[in-house]
């Protein structure tokens, strides 16, 4: 394992502080990724004022069903 460890070192040197950039591609992703951060905190925001609004006009039920006389009845089949 040594020897592999000596060989890699050898084939692959650590390059110069000076000559080490990030570039304009990574600045390009990093902008995309903070534009689809903000489209997604945009788009939660919507979903939530839709959501308060919903439960204001009672759309949800406040008290689940407890139990199971108000659960719909089900249907047998005879046949089988």
């Amino acid at each position: 394992m040594q020897p592999l460890v000596l060989l890699v070192q050898a084939l692959d040197p650590v390059p110069d502080d000076n000559s080490v950039k990030a570039g304009w591609g990574a600045f390009g992703v990093f902008l995309l990724l903070i534009l689809a951060v903000a489209f997604l905190c945009w788009s939660f925001a919507k979903q939530m004022r839709k959501v308060k609004a919903a439960d204001e006009a009672g759309v949800y039920d406040e008290h689940p069903a407890d139990s199971a006389d108000q659960l719909p009845p089900t249907h047998t089949n005879a046949d089988s």
